[in-house]
């Protein structure tokens, strides 16, 4: 009898560190790393100076909350808008401003999505989750999850951007193990616009297939003449 795989509650952290320098690498043209050692915590707090927190349900239950620094916020900030074309003189400069807070809350939008959507396909469960929203805080803010957790496992991972900045994020979630009991095939997330983008490079060669070949051979009978 082959032995069942076990999937515990740091393989599930370990999928959404995968997000967020995922979509935040993409998204910024910035490359993301995070630490290979997790810190085990007794709460999650939310800290100075720009973070969030996003609720999940489902299949299972649990809190993450995230937390930049102003500079790993403007950082990434910065490079993102950079990287949509956005004029310098209307990028905004301060992370008190509410633009680094929409764009970022988009950002982690988008990495709870990409998320989501690898639970479902690795973990054969859904999950749902509120619409995540940052905020500049200048205190600390303790977290918890108002569920019935049994046995709560809190962890506290730490990200690093291209020029150092710190920023973290902690994940508490009741302790949980997944057990395959069979093989099957992971159906990787079809992107839109990778579709959108296929169907166009298709069109552009079937047009260029449809056009006439020059006739080369007038040129080839003058260069022969010496003309």
């Amino acid at each position: 009898m082959s032995k069942s795989k076990v999937i515990s509650t740091d393989d599930i952290l370990a999928t959404l560190c995968h997000s967020v320098t995922g979509v935040l690498s993409s998204a910024s043209g910035n490359e993301i790393s995070y630490s290979a050692m997790v810190q085990k915590i007794t709460r999650t707090c939310m800290r100075p100076d720009i973070g969030c927190f996003v609720l999940f349900d489902g299949g299972f239950t649990g809190l993450v909350v995230t937390n930049f620094t102003a500079q790993a916020a403007m950082e990434i900030y910065g490079d993102y808008m950079r990287s949509m074309g956005m004029p310098e003189d209307e990028i905004a400069h301060s992370h008190l401003s509410d633009d680094v807070s929409n764009v970022m809350g988009e950002l982690m939008n988008q990495i709870v999505g990409d998320f989501t959507s690898k639970v479902r396909e690795q973990l054969h469960t859904s999950i749902t989750q509120n619409q995540p929203k940052m905020m500049a805080i200048n205190k600390q803010v303790q977290i918890s999850v108002d569920t019935t957790m049994d046995r709560p496992q809190a962890r506290r991972v730490t990200f690093t951007t291209r020029n150092q900045n710190i920023f973290y994020l902690e994940l508490a979630m009741d302790k949980t193990e997944f057990i395959k009991l069979h093989d099957f095939d992971i159906v990787e997330a079809v992107d839109p616009d990778d579709i959108i983008e296929n169907e166009a490079k298709q069109k552009a060669d079937k047009e260029k297939a449809k056009q006439p070949k020059q006739d080369d051979s007038d040129d080839d009978f003058m260069a022969e003449l010496g003309l």
